[in-house]
């Protein structure tokens, strides 16, 4: 597929161009499953330290960024940034853990970083004030629009159940890697959100999701794509009154980050780390039927760290 220039109309907030593609309908797309082999472990989690630093051990232990991101690649790096709240909240990926993996990739030689989410509240503000879009400009990243139906382009998902069609913001289908930073935090409705969940940031039809079985969709979704790495931000956990939460009263400081080529494991992992199990989060389970990943922890290459 040939890179498009629609990402020069993201260089900034407020003047992000409303012309769209015709992309027509993609196929089914799938990040490399090649990195579990080669890489040395399955999953990292760390903990008891700064998500800046944790990160750095972290994915130094996997060998690094360069294992993900190669010279001159375009990258896209999905955090949740759903809300407008403040980082002490905890409603929003750790601005710091951001700013951090941007670092990272442009180190690997990565060409260009973009962010973006599709935002629950209004989404200069929910960038400006959750301290992503500062972050993500000091690294040398690119905030990008998630708000116009324009940015999104229809795609089949063949091995949904109930979610067969999705539109899926074009950053997502045009970018060579995909990291995906969701931030653990209870939910509502998913009974927590951690990898699978956070994927609901990259689609523009979100209602039919909540209308027609939230857990089978978010499970059907992991199937069409999987991110090059997911990076679980478990610093601040929102422990009740989920997604946005009411006040700091709900946060926890866990200090914990959980690194992963794998969606379901990650899930499971996390759901772990907040106290529940993996049986407790259903689309854990349905995701693993269909083939997303491993829910079995006990059969991974884990590598614990304490600092």
């Amino acid at each position: 597929m040939k890179r498009r220039d629609f990402i020069r109309k993201t260089v900034s907030l407020g003047a992000i161009s409303g012309a769209a593609m015709a992309l027509g309908k993609y196929q089914e797309i799938f990040a490399s499953e090649n990195f579990r082999n080669a890489l040395p472990f399955d999953m990292v989690a760390i903990k008891g330290g700064e998500p800046d630093v944790m990160f750095d051990k972290a994915i130094a232990s996997l060998g690094g960024m360069k294992q993900f991101v190669k010279p001159n690649q375009k990258v896209v790096v999905k955090p949740n940034i759903g809300w407008d709240t403040s980082p002490e909240r905890a409603a929003d990926t750790n601005p710091i853990l951001v700013g951090r993996i941007i670092e990272h990739c442009k180190m690997a030689g990565a060409k260009d970083v973009y962010v973006f989410d599709n935002t629950c509240n209004e989404w200069t503000r929910c960038y400006r004030n959750s301290g992503i879009e500062a972050a993500v400009k000091k690294a040398g990243g690119i905030m990008v629009s998630g708000d116009s139906e324009s940015y999104y382009h229809p795609v089949d998902v063949p091995k949904g159940k109930i979610l067969k069609k999705a539109k899926v913001h074009e950053l997502i289908l045009e970018s060579d890697v995909f990291i995906n930073v969701p931030i653990l935090k209870n939910h509502g409705g998913s009974r927590l959100t951690i990898c699978m969940k956070n994927l609901m940031g990259v689609v523009w039809d979100r209602k039919f999701w909540h209308q027609n079985g939230l857990h089978q969709c978010i499970a059907d979704f992991a199937t069409f794509k999987k991110p090059s790495l997911n990076v679980i931000d478990a610093y601040r956990v929102m422990k009740r009154n989920g997604p946005r939460g009411v006040s700091v009263a709900d946060v926890v400081h866990m200090k914990y980050q959980l690194i992963t080529t794998d969606m379901v494991a990650g899930d499971a992992a996390a759901t772990k780390v907040f106290g529940l199990e993996p049986a407790q989060v259903n689309h854990i389970a349905l995701a693993e039927a269909l083939g997303v990943g491993t829910g079995n922890l006990e059969s991974l290459n884990i590598n614990r760290i304490t600092l």
